[in-house]
């Protein structure tokens, strides 16, 4: 087809999860509230972490950073999805469409690398513990989480620039609830093979070798809790990194199973709701991981608790 016959596409119809019927009204109030619960968990987390002493460890500031990040996934996704919900799908335009794709990338990015960081921050922690002091200063948890954030939008802008130069000649119809990779691709009337080449060089070791490192990591920290010789001891030691190896499993096992899920069929439906489970859910369940499984956390917030209602 000649170039003059082609329609340029300037904006998409987002399709959602298409007639809900009688659910609209569920899954808005639900996404919502999980929505509420998010912002609050994770901005309570950066709170007592700012302002108690108890909470100014690395492993912490890590933590906020995590939870700056998860508000940043949720924040870029959720708003968009009531709207789509409520009318059913949602036009949207290119620019903002590929911005969407920037955010939620680096913000995921930024989690796998924050996730690797803090389980060498566990590492050093149970396996070197008369190192981390030294090894683990002010200056390397700066540095570490400067890297972690420059890399992952250094890499979805690089990406997001390659897309945004494809040409888009109709159709415009995404069937999903925001602007991910593989749909926008699927709508390119250019050749994309270039632009796969750049996204698999430059998003495999920002996804595979943190997990490696942080599979590595984990090995190391059991061998050692093995060998300690009580139980109190191996207790104390595994609690210190329980909360972020269940965080670690939820983030990679959501993560696994979407790009596992086949792109055809009736798998777009399981796709969503994968996707709604890694996109909405699970940052809303980081926090409350953190508080439930981690006793400074839970002393830091009783005290502020305490001394706001004068108990």
């Amino acid at each position: 087809m000649s170039r003059k016959n082609q329609t340029v596409v300037t904006e998409f119809l987002l399709l959602g999860f298409g007639s809900l019927s009688g659910f609209r009204i569920i899954l808005f109030v639900l996404c919502l509230l999980v929505y509420v619960m998010t912002l609050l968990g994770n901005i309570t987390i950066i709170i007592l972490i700012f302002t108690s002493q108890l909470l100014h460890s690395p492993m912490y500031f890590f933590l906020c950073h995590l939870s700056f990040s998860d508000m940043m996934l949720t924040t870029d996704i959720v708003p968009n999805l009531l709207h789509i919900i409520l009318e059913e799908g949602r036009t949207i335009p290119f620019l903002e469409c590929i911005t969407q794709f920037q955010l939620f990338g680096a913000s995921t990015g930024t989690e796998c690398l924050l996730l690797t960081v803090m389980s060498y921050d566990r590492y050093l922690a149970i396996c070197d513990p008369l190192s981390y002091l030294p090894v683990m200063g002010t200056k390397l948890k700066h540095h570490l989480v400067a890297w972690s954030w420059v890399l992952s939008f250094a890499i979805t802008l690089t990406i997001a620039l390659f897309m945004s130069n494809l040409n888009f000649c109709g159709p415009n119809i995404i069937d999903h609830f925001f602007c991910d990779y593989v749909p926008i691709l699927r709508l390119s009337c250019s050749d994309t093979r270039l632009l796969q080449i750049v996204d698999l060089v430059l998003t495999a070791p920002v996804t595979l070798l943190p997990f490696v490192l942080i599979i590595i990591s984990y090995i190391c920290i059991s061998i050692v809790i093995v060998k300690i010789p009580t139980e109190t001891g191996r207790q104390k030691a595994f609690s210190t990194c329980s909360s972020h190896l269940t965080v670690v499993c939820i983030f990679y096992l959501s993560l696994i199973s979407i790009y596992l899920i086949p792109s055809s069929g009736n798998s777009v439906i399981a796709l969503k709701i994968l996707s709604l489970m890694y996109t909405v859910i699970t940052p809303s369940l980081n926090p409350l991981i953190y508080s439930l499984r981690n006793q400074e956390i839970k002393t830091t917030f009783m005290k502020m608790f305490c001394f706001r209602y004068k108990i």
